[in-house]
């Protein structure tokens, strides 16, 4: 008797879950690395010859449209564009007797003036009381940035009479987008890469390992700049733009390659051949590059939200340069770990190498423990700290930097102290920085005549006001013009109170009752209405930033606490970092050291500027960190554990992390911009700030003052957010 056969039994087969997207990127890029590799160098030399093809062009000049700077400017070019043309003043000195007993000098060089191209009109030179200094007026056919530091050469020329006659010539007015040249930050970005590769050697023990980051990065860097200057062929980028996305971009291009080939070498360590380190390693740290990237690209294009075109253009341009960089760090990277693998080590300058420390008794656990046993006095002196240096912040005052600031022996300078030390009509610290004021007779109820007397006669008698011009009629008779002089120069905050004073009750009384309406116009009521504008959005700007990142960290986190303490602490380093701008820049603590002449206002808009960049970066180390305390507070459920663990696994890389990115900005302090050199101070005091203060007292002691309460997050909350992890 045959029994039936039995009927089969399947087992289910285990299948290995698919590799995440990143995985497999970086996998494909450690495979295939002399392409990616060679890609990447295709595609620098595409960017730089798309850079040079498309002419890219930079510029400073700043647009206000609705400002009655704006609206003064209009008219008085609509009324008599002669009036409105570009243009800036050669000014003459000598030491001793007066510019007029070398008149045949001075009548050469006035002729050579007038026949320079694009020159249209070379004024009367106007002449101190002691004559010992005089100036001309001499009026472009075109805006003075678009004919280039070349012209400074035909400049020299034509002034060179006046020279060989004794005579001290400097160029002043809207000369200096001539006469100074554009700013070469060639030297500190040489010093930032030197002092990078340094603290590379130190923390990896390798050439290799070393230069694996610094090489990467500044691949992407160029990368980022080509693609900056290809974009500039249509939209006009500030001058600063090319040296903020360079600061930036190889700043956070060494940082992200720094954290992938750390943990990459600790997964050589634990034992994994190179290419699936390369895998592991693209998935482990790769999210948390990508979130980084796109914090810090949220926090630049809010600038956009300010509503000033050349502000938002250079949060573009910084976030160009993070984006490319953090591709790069997820491809250009890898494939340079699959090159290299286990030859990642080879000519050492330590005997071991150095990976993730992930001991129960190394140093960081030793630290966290004492922290843990005192959280509060840590979080006191770490509060008291920053609070110290946000002490300043409460003087700040924005303004704009005028050639008052230039290096001693500048011809801008020159041009600047003559004026300003003169005495007469025209001369004065005012002079270098007067009101143009409008006024529209288009509504007039009274005769032109009247409307000048009441000028004439009202604004004088005004606090802060040294002279005011007699008003003038406009060829057609549509507007008066007439300039007022402060008696204080354009970056003065009595030129600032001036301004507000004209624009609320002085011009306004003087005109009541005319029918006429005033409009102050010209570079330094431009500049004025361009601070308060900013002042006025900065508020804008810290919203926007703050509710992306409370949203982000809450989204990655699963937690409403932790994201509220990172936002609370970074708010306070980057009044901290402000507050050390004020007395270094404002007070002038750091004139020497940073080779300024004098002490200036912030300019006004670094602090937007800034909080976006510091905010951003800021977020960086906390995700870092937190990722990591986030892992194993999940795994454990031992909060001082998990703190301990996070510091472990993240203290040398984010403490070489911010000493490379430190000296990258401190490299930039010697740029000849005092835009850029404020920039470069605060981001670096911001860093070491976050670096030590932040990460190593604040954070860890709120940790363990909160406990489990760090946590937090409602069950209905927790049901409705995306699901994803760093």
């Amino acid at each position: 008797m045959s029994l039936p056969p039995a009927p089969l039994s399947l087992a289910p087969l285990s299948v290995a879950p698919r590799p995440s997207a990143l995985h497999r990127t970086g996998a494909f890029c450690a495979r295939h690395s002399v392409w990616v590799i060679a890609a990447w160098l295709l595609v620098l030399v595409a960017a730089f010859a798309g850079r040079h093809a498309v002419g890219a062009t930079f510029g400073d000049e700043v647009t206000l449209p609705g400002s009655q700077a704006s609206a003064g400017s209009d008219l008085l070019k609509k009324s008599d564009p002669a009036a409105g043309a570009p243009g800036g003043k050669v000014v003459f000195h000598v030491g001793s007797g007066a510019v007029a007993d070398r008149a045949a000098a001075l009548e050469a060089t006035l002729g050579r003036l007038r026949d320079l191209p694009h020159v249209t009109a070379v004024a009367e030179p106007v002449t101190s009381t002691d004559g010992a200094t005089a100036y001309t007026a001499v009026s472009f056919d075109r805006k003075l940035k678009s004919l280039g530091h070349d012209y400074t050469e035909r400049l020299d020329e034509a002034t060179a009479p006046a020279r060989d006659a004794g005579i001290g010539v400097g160029y002043g007015g809207d000369l200096h987008d001539i006469v100074r040249a554009p700013a070469n930050d060639v030297a500190a970005e040489a010093a930032g890469v030197g002092a990078a590769l340094i603290v590379l050697l130190l923390a990896f023990g390798s050439v290799a390992a070393a230069l694996m980051p610094l090489v990467t990065a500044l691949i992407g860097v160029g990368v980022g700049l080509g693609v900056v200057g290809i974009v500039a062929g249509t939209l006009t980028f500030a001058t600063s733009a090319p040296t903020l996305a360079t600061m930036i971009g190889l700043g956070v291009g060494i940082d992200y390659a720094l954290f992938l080939i750390t943990r990459f070498r600790q997964y050589l360590i634990d034992g994994d051949d190179p290419r699936t380190a390369v895998g592991r390693t693209t998935a482990a740290s790769g999210k948390a590059v990508l979130v980084a990237a796109g914090t810090v690209a949220v926090a630049l294009l809010s600038l956009y939200a300010c509503g000033l075109t050349m502000i938002g253009r250079l949060g573009l341009a910084a976030t160009v340069a993070v984006v490319v960089t953090a591709a790069a760090a997820l491809t250009l990277v890898p494939a340079a770990m699959g090159l290299v693998g286990r030859r990642v080590d080879v000519l050492r300058v330590r005997r071991r190498p150095v990976a993730e420390s992930a001991g129960d008794h190394d140093g960081w656990h030793r630290y966290a423990r004492l922290v843990a046993r005192r959280p509060w006095t840590f979080f006191t002196a770490g509060f008291v700290l920053l609070a110290v240096c946000a002490t300043p912040l409460f003087s700040l005052r924005l303004g704009h930097i005028d050639d008052g600031a230039d290096p001693a022996g500048s011809t801008t300078r020159q041009a600047y102290d003559w004026i300003a030390d003169a005495d007469g009509p025209g001369f004065g610290p005012g002079a270098n920085g007067p009101f143009t004021l409008v006024v529209d007779l288009a509504h007039a109820t009274v005769p032109a005549d009247r409307v000048a007397a009441r000028l004439s006669g009202d604004l004088p008698k005004t606090h802060g006001v040294a002279r005011v011009t007699p008003p003038v009629t406009s060829p057609d008779g549509e507007v008066l013009v007439t300039t007022v002089v402060p008696s204080t120069g354009p970056q003065s905050a009595g030129t600032g109170a001036l301004f507000a004073t004209l624009t609320d009750t002085a011009v306004p009384a003087a005109l009541h009752g005319t029918g006429a309406t005033g409009h102050l116009t010209g570079s330094t009521a431009g500049q004025l209405e361009f601070r308060d504008t900013v002042t006025g959005r900065l508020p804008l700007i810290i919203g926007i930033v703050l509710v992306a990142a409370f949203l982000l960290l809450t989204v990655v986190f699963r937690s409403l606490v932790i994201p509220l303490k990172a936002v609370v602490l970074n708010l306070l380093t980057t009044g901290a970092s402000y507050g050390v701008l004020v007395a270094v820049f404002q007070w002038g603590w750091g004139d020497r050291l940073l080779g300024m002449s004098e002490p200036v206002p912030i300019e006004s808009y670094v602090p937007m500027m800034m909080f976006a960049i510091v905010f951003g970066l800021s977020m960086d180390y906390e995700i870092f960190l937190l990722s990591r305390i986030a892992e194993e507070w999940h795994a454990t459920r031992d909060n001082e554990r998990a703190v301990g663990i996070g510091l472990s696994l993240t203290g040398r890389v984010i403490t070489c992390a911010a000493l490379i990115m430190t000296a990258v900005f401190l490299s930039f302090t010697g740029s000849p911009a005092v835009v850029v050199k404020m920039l470069a101070l605060g981001l670096a005091v911001s860093v070491v700030l976050d670096a030590t203060v932040v990460r190593l007292v604040l954070v860890p002691s709120l940790m363990f003052l909160m406990g489990r309460a760090n946590w937090w997050l409602p069950a209905w909350l927790d049901r409705r957010l995306p699901h994803t992890t760093v």
